[in-house]
């Protein structure tokens, strides 16, 4: 007896090393679906995972109102229109063209645009600057002059 009690003794440390226990869903088809919701929505917290993919603890209680709702009842929009709703645009991957998204959609090709303004004009600068004329044989004598200090410019 006693060395039973000496063996759990011993295996006790192991006990508190174990993790805490995740419930499973119980209901493949639900699981499904809320993995398939968890996906479409942004971790607001990480910004570049979705709620499936993130650990964050907003993440995870996000998966778990997701599940709530699916127990609930409520169909797929009725849950994403419940995430925009409290969270806003920001929360979908895949956010709709609007007024407040305009930006998120056309500042790459904005970006595009500005980027060719900017290149075209350097381009052409680049050329009026490559053409502009050589000096002359009268401008050569001028500076020589100049540079050796036997004459003042006269013009």
């Amino acid at each position: 007896m006693k060395a039973l009690a000496a063996l759990l003794l011993a295996l006790m440390p192991f006990a508190a090393w174990c993790g805490e226990a995740v419930p499973t869903e119980q209901d493949p088809v639900h699981e499904k679906r809320a993995v398939k919701l968890s996906e479409q929505l942004r971790c607001l917290v990480c910004q570049n995972q979705s709620i499936a993919e993130s650990n964050a603890e907003l993440a995870v209680d996000l998966r778990r109102q997701i599940r709530d709702q699916i127990k609930a009842g409520k169909s797929d929009n009725e849950i994403v229109d419940f995430m925009v709703q409290r969270y806003g645009d920001f929360v979908l991957y895949r956010p709709p063209l609007n007024t407040t998204t305009v930006l998120l959609w056309g500042g790459p090709l904005l970006l595009l645009v500005i980027g060719a303004v900017v290149l075209a004009r350097n381009l052409r600068e680049r050329r009026h600057r490559a053409a502009e004329p050589e000096l002359t044989d009268e401008d050569h004598r001028r500076a020589e002059q100049l540079l050796t200090g036997g004459g003042k410019d006269r013009t």
